[in-house]
C-alpha cells in the first residue's frame, strides 16, 4: 500500500506545524494539505480526496464532529481526531473515527494511530474476501482512563487484565496500561468479546490461551501465549468453557 495522503485540520498554526514535523518521520503518510477552519476543510476533502484526515474538534465557527457527520459515509476519509479535550472521546468514536489523539502526544502514539488508519482503509478496499465480516475484536475498541490520559484500546490487542487495588492493569502485546476501572467493570465491557474471568484477579483473552494444565491438587493452570501462567478457579471454568466453545 502506498503512502496515505493526509489532510491536517487545526486552527492552531503551531499544532499544525508540530504534527507536520512528526509526520515527516512517518513514511507511511504524505501531507496533502492543511486547513485552519471547517469551511476550508470541507472544500479540501472534496477537492483533494485525502485518505486520512487529522481533525481538531474546536474550529472557528464549526464543530469538528458536526463537520465529520455531514460528510457522506461512503466517501468519508479515515479520520484521526486530534484534540486537547478528553471528554469528546465517546462522541468521536460514535462517529466512527479510527483513533483519538489527546494532545500532547508523541511519535510512537502517532504511529499507532496511523497504523490503525491503514488497517481501516485496507478493510474497506475491494479485494477483501466477500462476505467476510470482521470479528468483533477487529472492529470494536473502547477508551479507558490510564496514565493520566484517555487511551483507545482495541480488544484484540489485549492479552489479559489483572486487578490492581481499585483499578486494573491491562496487559498488551508490547506494553501495560494502568487504568482506573475495576476488573469487574472491565469484565462487563469485554464479556461478549471473547474474554473470560478465570479467577478473582484475572480476565483473559481466550484467543491468548495456549494450554490448560491440571495440577496435582485437581485444579488447573492456564498457560498464555506470552508465557504467563495463571490459576483457573474451579467455579469459573464453566465460563471459560462457554466462551471458548468447549
Amino acid at each position: 500500500m502506498s503512502a496515505l495522503r493526509a489532510l491536517i485540520v487545526d486552527d492552531d498554526a503551531l499544532a499544525r506545524e508540530r504534527l507536520g514535523a512528526l509526520l515527516c518521520a512517518e513514511p507511511a503518510v504524505r501531507i496533502a494539505g492543511e486547513c485552519e477552519n471547517g469551511t476550508e476543510a470541507v472544500a479540501a476533502i472534496r477537492s483533494l480526496a485525502p485518505d486520512l484526515v487529522f481533525l481538531d474538534l474546536q474550529l472557528p465557527g464549526a464543530d469538528g464532529l458536526n463537520l465529520l457527520e455531514a460528510l457522506p459515509v461512503a466517501n468519508r476519509p479515515a479520520v484521526i481526531v486530534v484534540t486537547a479535550h478528553a471528554h469528546y472521546a465517546v462522541r468521536a468514536f460514535e462517529a466512527e473515527v479510527v483513533d483519538f489523539l489527546l494532545k500532547p502526544f508523541d511519535l510512537h502514539r502517532l504511529q499507532v494511530a496511523v497504523q490503525r488508519a491503514r488497517d481501516a482503509i485496507l478493510s474497506r478496499r475491494p479485494g477483501r474476501r466477500a462476505g467476510a465480516e470482521p470479528e468483533p475484536a477487529d472492529r470494536e475498541c473502547f477508551t479507558v482512563k490510564g496514565d493520566g490520559r484517555m487511551v483507545l484500546v482495541r480488544r484484540r490487542e489485549i492479552i489479559r487484565v489483572a486487578a490492581a487495588g481499585p483499578g486494573a492493569i491491562v496487559h498488551l502485546a508490547a506494553s501495560t496500561l494502568a487504568v482506573r476501572e475495576s476488573i469487574a467493570a472491565l469484565e462487563s465491557r469485554l464479556a461478549r468479546a471473547g474474554f473470560a474471568r478465570i479467577n478473582t484477579s484475572d480476565l483473559v483473552n481466550v484467543d491468548q490461551i495456549k494450554e490448560m494444565k491440571p495440577t496435582f491438587e485437581g485444579d488447573f493452570v492456564l498457560l498464555l501465549r506470552d508465557g504467563t501462567r495463571l490459576p483457573l478457579s474451579r467455579h469459573l471454568r464453566s465460563q471459560l468453557d462457554r466462551i471458548a466453545g468447549g
